[in-house]
């Protein structure tokens, strides 16, 4: 979930948590809302880890600051420093519960998303996702600030503020019927075409709720489909040349006329495949390889003696858009030491690898 919306989450459970007759040394409502808003910022601090290498901080994104053991002790600091910076004037005891709270709903807000959410780190780095919600959702955050605005209209109670997150909870759970319906079509899928040792997963997608990826995972291969819960009909035939908006919404089908695409995990040319599994499970790329939910091949770069073999993760999939993600391992032919890669657009549609520098 992107940080504003988590920060308007925390803002609006700071309301809705409100106690209804404030005592002494409560917070009046614009800090206790403010506090809430920034807390549930908070755990996205962990962005200062791009001072070291993008693939650090992809492989520690929602780690320690995102984890449900590690909340007591950012609430306690967090709740401390707050008590400092506002003189006193508060008692510590009502800052530290809307601080708690705002943590809360930001790893449950990432929860939720496909990315994966580390909440027993730094006791393991293993990632829970109930992937039910697209990472931007302007229906989601739609809700947030209509709870807000109504809140700021009817001041005297809490009841908008606690409506909105009720409506937000229905929002939530509907996308979880949809995730169900379309894991239900890949599991028929699978049975139909006799895929044996095939797991079957739903990724939520962007405009939508009623918008998925359908991810077969195979042993060798991945096969995938996009589909639209909501419509009967085809959506009309768009042009190369058409938006980019329009491209993606046009590769979401209805349910009956899926068009699934096989995608190798090593390539499907068998010298190729060699490699690209050989460069998978080298101890150079275990950092991307711990993070890579579905990891297929991109291509294999040759100059020279010079080879460079790309993955992507088909997690992030999308029409009409370059994967981000990209990484590889780049060496010599024969040789053993093959360094790390990101592939990247420079923004004129060419790729450009850049070196990722060996953490500290």
């Amino acid at each position: 979930m992107d940080t504003l919306t988590h920060a308007l989450s925390g803002a609006l459970l700071a309301r809705a948590t409100e106690p209804a007759a404030p005592g002494a040394g409560e917070l009046p409502r614009r800090t206790r809302l403010w506090l809430g808003f920034w807390a549930a910022a908070f755990p996205d601090s962990d962005i200062v880890v791009l001072l070291l290498d993008p693939l650090t901080y992809l492989t520690t994104h929602r780690g320690i600051t995102h984890s449900v053991v590690m909340l007591p002790v950012w609430t306690a600091v967090l709740g401390l420093a707050v008590w400092l910076l506002l003189r006193r004037r508060y008692s510590w005891r009502a800052i530290t519960p809307v601080i708690a709270l705002g943590i809360a709903i930001h790893i449950g807000g990432d929860v939720i998303t496909a990315f994966g959410t580390m909440v027993l780190a730094p006791l393991t780095d293993w990632r829970l996702q109930l992937p039910t919600t697209f990472i931007i959702d302007p229906y989601f955050t739609a809700i947030l600030i209509a709870g807000l605005a109504a809140s700021s209209i009817w001041r005297a109670t809490r009841q908008p503020a606690v409506f909105a997150l009720a409506v937000l909870a229905g929002y939530i759970g509907l996308q979880g019927i949809m995730h169900q319906r379309a894991v239900a079509i890949g599991t028929r899928y699978v049975a139909d075409q006799h895929l044996t040792g095939t797991a079957v997963s739903a990724l939520p997608q962007p405009f939508s709720p009623f918008n998925w990826m359908v991810v077969l995972e195979g042993k060798d291969s991945y096969h995938l489909a996009y589909v639209d819960l909501l419509t009967r009909e085809a959506p009309a035939p768009v042009s190369p040349e058409a938006s980019w908006l329009r491209r993606v919404a046009a590769s979401y089908r209805p349910e009956d006329q899926l068009q699934w695409q096989r995608i190798a995990r090593f390539g499907d040319a068998p010298i190729e495949a060699q490699l690209a599994e050989r460069v998978w499970h080298s101890a150079s790329f275990s950092r991307f390889r711990r993070f890579a939910l579905f990891p297929a091949l991109y291509r294999i770069d040759r100059a020279g003696d010079r080879r460079c073999v790309w993955f992507n993760d088909l997690r992030f999939a999308l029409v009409g858009r370059d994967m981000p993600f990209r990484y590889g391992l780049c060496g010599i032919d024969g040789t053993r030491h093959w360094d790390v890669y990101r592939l990247v657009n420079d923004g004129s549609g060419r790729e450009i690898a850049e070196p990722i520098v060996r953490p500290l």
